[in-house]
């Protein structure tokens, strides 16, 4: 399990670990008085579209759009790209060639 987002309250952090698969739990943790909730699971792409996180819905949609033929937004398909990469190579993760 990695930690896979930070939450300011309580409830957000509850109803996100609701949306994961696979192991998973919420932690807290205090600092200079200020709790936060501190949300583990499994590194996986679902879990992350679940928690809505990289923008992987817009991508989604830009995919729909690619593949239907519509015009779509390649400098944006790019952008979304480099930041997947990024996390690819954070929590140990491919980008779907499909993605690409």
């Amino acid at each position: 399990m990695r930690l896979l987002y930070t939450y300011d309250d309580q409830e957000s952090g509850e109803d996100a670990l609701e949306k994961l698969m696979g192991k998973k739990r919420l932690a807290t943790e205090r600092d200079a008085g200020v709790t936060v909730y501190q949300l583990f699971g499994e590194p996986t792409w679902g879990n992350l579209y679940r928690l809505g996180l990289y923008d992987l819905e817009e991508l989604k949609l830009l995919l729909e759009r690619r593949e239907a033929g519509e015009g779509y937004d390649r400098a944006r398909h790019e952008q979304l790209l480099m930041t997947l990469r990024y996390v690819s190579r954070s929590l140990g993760l491919e980008v779907p060639a499909h993605w690409l």
